[in-house]
């Protein structure tokens, strides 16, 4: 990502309503699908500045891999794991340490080789091991915003999977997420795009905006699993080899 992305994120990720109602999710896609042992390893591929490492860090003995020496680096300042060089799909690193649960959140769209990715991480899953996916989604909505992340992709829900197939994994879940503020967010990508404005669209808004957006975003947890969003600005899955 360009500089100026990652100080937004490292300045942002601990109370934008954003990555505030992503850890819920997370939280709660892990909880109700993935099945870990009292003595988990857990393995975060592409762990960016580091603002998932404590809720990865309370379900097992976590390391952290980041290609970004910057990022990296915020990331090892947090002190909650180990954070080593690391880039897919041919160096995760840690010898052949064997995970059981892997989280790879927010990364596959930024690897020029997703499905070689997706193979290697299968490839160091323990038994019953389970890779959490998440992922950009509705190819039609690329943006500015996807330039300055430098994303690859976005993935539509049938492409994302044909990925996961061609890896030789399997879907035990999937589906869309961040859908309750769907059409809000598309109005704003166009009104940004259409007036060319120069605030970044996730900029965090004020306060009260942010508490209000968090709490709407985050209630999907509740209804993921229950309710089948048609479309979403986000993807999930979890895979098993």
């Amino acid at each position: 990502m360009d500089r100026s992305a990652y100080a937004s994120m490292s300045a942002q990720e601990q109370d934008h309503w954003w990555f505030v109602a992503r850890r819920a999710i997370i939280d709660s896609l892990v909880r109700a699908h993935v099945p870990l042992p009292s003595d988990a390893r857990i393995l975060e591929a592409g762990c960016g500045t580091g603002g998932n490492l404590a809720l990865l860090a309370q379900y097992g003995a976590l390391d952290a891999m980041e290609y970004d020496e910057d990022a990296r680096a915020l990331a090892s300042a947090r002190d909650l794991c180990r954070v080593e060089e690391g880039a897919l799909p041919d160096a995760i690193g840690f010898g052949e340490t064997r995970y059981d649960m892997i989280a790879l959140l927010d990364v596959l769209e930024h690897v020029e080789e997703d499905e070689a990715a997706l193979r290697a991480l299968g490839a160091r899953l323990a038994s019953n091991g389970r890779l959490l996916l998440t992922v950009p989604a509705a190819p039609w909505l690329w943006s500015d915003h996807d330039v300055l992340h430098h994303h690859k992709r976005r993935y539509t829900h049938e492409g994302l999977l044909d990925v996961v197939r061609e890896a030789g994994l399997k879907v035990e879940v999937s589906g869309y997420f961040n859908s309750l503020l769907f059409p809000l967010a598309v109005a704003q990508r166009f009104a940004h795009q259409l007036l060319r404005r120069d605030t970044p669209l996730d900029a965090r808004p004020a306060p009260l905006l942010n508490a209000a957006l968090q709490r709407i975003f985050a209630a999907e947890r509740h209804l993921l699993g229950r309710v089948p969003f048609p479309r979403g600005l986000s993807l999930y899955a979890i895979l098993s080899v």
